[in-house]
Parts: C-alpha cells; structure tokens; sequence
C-alpha cells in the first residue's frame, strides 16, 4: 500500500477482494472483449462479411490484455474505449477492421455496466442468503429464552430472544425478495447507436430490418441475459441504476436496525455481539467491550442509504438521448454502494456467527418488572377467588404505582408481590403470587411463532439456495 496517496477505506478495511474485483479495471476491460466477440458473432450470424478466423483470433486474445499498448494510445487519443479497440486490433491484426463494428462507446460502457451491476448484485445475494440463513439458526436456538420486551424502549409484554431475531430476519426477507425483483429485471442496453435508433445498422445490413430486429436480443443470449432495454437513447435508463441503489439502501437500512438492537442490547449486557481475546475496547478504559462491529455496521449503512440519492438525481437529470453528467457520479456512487454494502453483509454475518447471549442478565432484568406485567393475571385469579373487579383493579393501580416509586425514588427491589400479599382482598400468599411468576407463561406463542416463520417462510429460502450456503465472514479490522 502507497501511503502518499488517497486510498479508499472500503478497499482497504471493509470490502471483500471478491467484491474488488468486480469493479476492478481488469473485469471491465475483460468484459469489453466479450461484448466485441458476441457482436462479431451476431454480425456474422447475420450475414455481414466476418470470418471463423477473425471470430477465433478476437477469442484467443480475449483474456491477455495488453495495457501498456492502451495506456500510451489513450495519452494520445484521450479516448478509453477507442485506446482499447486499437489495443484489440494490435493483438488481432485479421480481425482489426470489424472490432466494434456499428457500435458506440455506450455498447461496451453502458453493458459492462449493466452486467457488473448483475456480478455484484449476485455476490450480494449470496451473502444476504447466508445472513438469513445464521439469523435463522439463532433465532431457533433462542426461540424459547423469555426475554423482557421494549416499546419505545421502555419495558412492555415479555418476548423471547428468538422471536426477536425473527423481526430482523423478516426485514431480510423482504430485501430478498426486493433484490430478487431488480436482478430478475435486469437488462442490457444491446446495440442501439448514437441516439438508440440503430441507424448505423440500417447501413451495415442495406435496410433489412428483419435481421437488425435480431442484434439485441442475440448479444443478451450470448452475455447471459433474458433481454435487453426495448427502447432507449444512447444510454440504458439510468432509471436501472435507481433500482439497484434502492436495493442496497433496504438492506442497509434493515442492518442498520439490526445494529442499533445489538448495540442497546450489549449496553443492557443482555447479549453482546464477538469479543476476540486480544480486541481492546477503549485506549483508556481497559474494562470495555465496545459493540465496534455494530457500530461500523451502521456508519457505512447511512452512507449506503444516503448514496442512495446519487442514481435516484442522475436519472432525473439526463438530458434527451444523454448527457455525461451520469459519468463521474457514476463512477463513485454504484461501486462504493457494493463495496459498502459488501461490508456490511461481512459484519452482519460475522457479528450473528458469534452472538453471546447472557440468560441470567435476562432473566434478571425480567424478573425485575414481571410483577407489573403479572397484574392482569393475578387480578383475574383474584376475582375468581370472590374479589371485586373494579375495587381489585383500583388497588393494583395503587399499589404498582407505590412499588415503582420504591424502584424509582428509593432504589429498592420491585416488591409489588410482597405489597398484594399484604393486602387480604386479593386473598393470595406470596408463594401463590411468585407461582405466577414463571415467564414462560408470558411469552404469548412467541415459540410457536418462530417455529412457524422459519418453517414456512425462512426453510423454503434456504432449501432453494443450499448451494450458496456455508460462507464464513472475515472483517479485516
């Protein structure tokens, strides 16, 4: 690593190379020259003046791009696609005359583009695929730990650790089902000329349109795809740009959410995300267990989220058949999202593989305000017993009201129970009282409930996507 220059953080800490490569120079140029064979094919196939021979030698140099000979004729052309056509050429001295034959810049730019998009939005999946896949195990092994349940972050009905986690997972599912859409939509530009009218093909094949209708749709089936854009300018509809980038925000917005749990929750000491042996927490307090990976989970998913903005403006703003004011933004802000959320698929992953969860912190923190949540129950038992509802009701007000103050005011222990007790209109013993206190009896069908998500919703995922499974996350730092 140079360190007299800029270099990116999401390369260098958060990234995966897998992901790197994706946007790597060397796929693009790679890709180049497979969009130039598979339009050489398509000319040939349709009848233009292309030879086997000529086909062959663009395949035998498909792979060994000679960048030296690109760089110094870029300097002199200033122009990268016409540098790499000439390069080709050098390599291919048959073929040289028919390389990008009635194509634009935008054939290899605007398709590379498209089919990067498609690379990364797979490597996305797969790793989305395993995060639900981790979360799910978690969510079955934890699926009965009763476990004190917040609204607006204050104490509310008991739920269970495990059917927590199956509110982040549903979140994940339908991200799934969001990038599932946007990938199955997925499509080239094809080869529609200067302003997308294909009138350099008129030429090339002496106005027979029959065989012009054809070139798309044979490139989409050579490159891996269903289709190309129907219609369009220069440029596909940067509108697809808008799509993808509004993927990755929905599940960086659905990790962020994640984060923000652990990272309350780790603050509660009730479940903490991995600590390593040698990880230090603070430079000062030596005692600390920061949630660092949360943390970092959801810095780079508002960056996600705000990128987001970049494509949505830069369709907006296209200009009739194009402009170049897509390019730059372009650029920075497709690549960086991946990169980002690569990342954060990463940690997601590597956070759920490891999550410590502490019962006796649970259950203590549950016990602490169970008497409140109980009321109702005892209220009933009371009634049955012969007590009067409204003037039973009116009590436990009372008397709730009193123990929280002596939590509150006097930072005593909840002694709800022991102030029923007391009172001989509810009839019941303190050992009557603490036998309603068994939280199991709290949860609802919490249990039942993750049982039947994972059943009926996460299992089927999985099934279908066991050959992505069994990924483990690295994080660099």
């Amino acid at each position: 690593m140079s360190n007299d220059r800029y270099v990116s953080p999401l390369s260098e800490r958060y990234a995966s190379r897998e992901m790197q490569y994706i946007f790597s120079p060397d796929m693009k140029f790679r890709t180049w020259r497979k969009l130039w064979i598979a339009l050489a094919e398509t000319e040939k196939e349709l009848g233009l003046n292309i030879t086997d021979e000529q086909i062959e030698e663009l395949k035998a140099h498909s792979e060994d791009i000679n960048y030296d000979v690109a760089r110094e004729r870029e300097k002199l052309v200033r122009h990268d696609v016409m540098s790499h056509v000439y390069a080709y050429g050098v390599q291919c001295p048959k073929a040289k005359g028919i390389i990008h034959l009635g194509a634009t810049s935008c054939y290899v730019g605007d398709n590379t583009d498209v089919i990067v998009m498609t690379e990364a939005l797979k490597l996305v999946r797969k790793k989305l695929i395993n995060v639900i896949a981790k979360l799910s195990d978690f969510a079955e092994e934890q699926k009965a730990q009763p476990t004190l349940a917040f609204t607006h972050f204050q104490p509310a009905q008991p739920t269970t650790v495990g059917k927590r986690a199956t509110l982040w997972l549903m979140e994940l599912v339908l991200d799934l089902e969001d990038l599932d859409h946007v990938l199955d939509g997925m499509m080239l530009l094809g080869s529609k000329g200067t302003t997308g009218t294909q009138a350099s093909f008129k030429e090339l094949f002496e106005n027979d349109s029959e065989k012009i209708n054809k070139i798309d749709s044979m490139i989409a089936e050579k490159m891996g795809f269903k289709k190309c854009f129907p219609v369009s300018g220069q440029t596909y509809s940067r509108k697809l740009d808008t799509r993808v980038a509004n993927v990755l925000a929905g599940i960086a917005a659905s990790a962020h959410k994640f984060s923000n749990d652990i990272r309350l929750l780790q603050h509660l000491k009730e479940v903490e995300e991995p600590f390593e042996k040698n990880q230090i927490g603070s430079s000062a307090m030596a005692y600390k267990r920061n949630p660092m990976r949360s943390e970092r989970i959801a810095s780079l998913s508002r960056y996600v989220m705000i990128d987001a903005l970049n494509p949505a403006i830069t369709s907006a703003t296209q200009w009739f058949e194009r402009t170049l004011d897509d390019s730059a933004n372009k650029r920075l802000s497709i690549p960086e999202a991946f990169l980002a959320i690569d990342g954060i698929l990463d940690l997601y992953l590597n956070i759920v593989d490891g999550l410590v969860v502490y019962p006796k912190v649970i259950e203590k923190r549950l016990m602490s305000e169970l008497p409140f949540m109980a009321t109702e129950n005892i209220m009933m038992d009371a009634v049955k017993a012969g007590g009067d509802r409204q003037e039973l009701h009116e009590k436990i007000r009372t008397l709730s009201m009193e123990a929280g103050r002596n939590v509150k005011e006097k930072g005593l222990e909840n002694n709800l129970l022991e102030l029923i007790a007391a009172d001989e209109s509810f009839n019941m013993t303190l050992d009557d009282l603490k036998k309603t206190m068994e939280p199991a009896n709290y949860v609802g069908r919490a249990p039942e409930q993750v049982d039947d998500f994972i059943r009926e919703v996460v299992k089927p995922i999985l099934e279908e996507n066991k050959e992505l499974l069994g990924i483990k996350a690295e994080i660099n730092v």
